[in-house]
């Protein structure tokens, strides 16, 4: 029985409100989600005389054949950091691949270069920029990490909030899917410190970001040209969503609910 939330479709919403306040038709999305933010994208792509590329290194038969049958999606079947040379002028960039800090860094870095080469305002979503991931690397492909940036981890240890280490076989964890680094916290660890980085270093070489996080659904951050034309309709769009108590305390109860009913059935299993 599938309990757990996750999906970035989630805030579908205001996702396509941003875009359309930020005049995007073509749109980069990291990590393709078949039935989820794939398919509102494609749809928004449609409306909008526009295209989505969709990048993803192993996407399943049943996406593949759906991209087929959409003429406004191109697949590119490739790890993120690979696939930058095949997208140009991009208005929107999506980024919800691999969620730790090497890779959440380096695809920035990207972003910023493909916008300065394209004359675009930098414009980006990002997934999973709370917990657990946002000072906790987690790695769905490990080896793709140089080491001198990846954290020791384990593939099966589990995290509960306020845990620094790993549980055994308690807390929420990748069952062998994905890995998780073994402590929270610290540099060079999780999307959020990975965002952070980027935008100190950004407005120290001279650029002016701004950043909204919404604190639901493991986190949505938007960073974006704070010197843009639709920059203050996007902030006004964004601000009371951002950092909202209210929507904090409601992730925080979800949460603590999904993370009970995997301790009852982690006590049935045992």
């Amino acid at each position: 029985m599938t309990l757990l939330i996750h999906s970035m479709s989630e805030f579908s919403d205001i996702i396509v409100n941003a875009m359309n306040i930020a005049d995007a038709s073509q749109i980069a999305e990291i990590g393709a989600e078949y039935g989820g933010m794939t398919s509102v994208l494609a749809d928004y792509a449609a409306a909008n005389n526009g295209h989505l590329f969709s990048v993803d290194p192993t996407p399943k038969q049943e996406f593949l054949d759906w991209v087929d049958a959409h003429g406004q999606v191109t697949h590119i079947a490739k790890p993120s950091l690979d696939a930058f040379s095949e997208l140009k002028d991009i208005d929107a960039w999506l980024v919800d691949g691999d969620h730790n800090w090497f890779t959440v860094y380096h695809e920035l870095k990207a972003i910023e270069a493909a916008c300065e080469r394209d004359g675009k305002p930098l414009f980006a979503i990002l997934h999973d920029v709370c917990w657990p991931a946002a000072n906790r690397d987690m790695y769905y492909a490990p080896d793709r990490i140089p080491a001198e940036f990846r954290h020791d981890y384990c593939m099966d240890g589990g995290t509960k909030p306020g845990q620094s280490g790993l549980l055994r076989e308690q807390g929420f964890r990748g069952m062998g899917q994905f890995g998780l680094a073994l402590h929270e916290g610290g540099e060079r660890n999780g999307v959020k410190c990975a965002v952070v980085d980027f935008i100190n270093e950004a407005e120290a070489s001279g650029h002016q970001l701004a950043y909204a996080e919404i604190p639901a659904v493991f986190g949505l951050g938007i960073v974006f040209d704070a010197t843009a034309p639709w920059a203050g309709p996007l902030s006004d769009l964004l601000i009371p969503f951002h950092d909202n108590p209210l929507i904090a305390k409601l992730e925080q109860n979800r949460l603590a609910n999904y993370l009970t009913v995997l301790d009852w059935q982690d006590g049935a299993i045992g």
